[in-house]
């Protein structure tokens, strides 16, 4: 029986912690806003930064932008705005060790929320 429970014990641990590696949830997507110090045609420039801090890779990333506005020009591989919505990095993977950065000129700072991303565990 001890070997039975050893063996048990030692499973839900592994199982445990393959789950803890995998999991992530919408709070992994982290949105920084400092500002740059620099006025754009008399707007406050904004520095963005935005960091998966999972270990899984996440694509599609997607965050609100109704309403969003700028007087600077985002590249739109890194930030693609439509309507409604805008699309991070043109939806590939953003990896835990790195981060996707923009700068945009507008009063006051826009509130970027996440809507979706996809979870790449492997």
């Amino acid at each position: 029986m001890a070997p039975f429970a050893k063996l048990f014990a030692a499973l839900l641990f592994v199982s445990l912690l393959h789950k803890g590696n995998c999991q992530c949830v919408s709070n992994d997507i982290a949105i920084r806003q400092t500002m740059s110090g620099f006025q754009i045609h008399g707007m406050t420039e904004w520095n963005v930064t935005i960091s998966n801090i999972c270990l899984c890779s996440q694509s599609e990333v997607k965050l609100d932008c109704r309403g969003f506005q700028t007087t600077k020009s985002i590249d739109p591989s890194v930030l693609a705005v439509t309507d409604s919505e805008c699309l991070v990095n043109n939806g590939l993977p953003i990896f835990k060790s790195n981060s996707i950065t923009f700068t945009y000129a507008h009063d006051p700072k826009f509130d970027f929320k996440l809507i979706s991303s996809q979870i790449n565990c492997s």
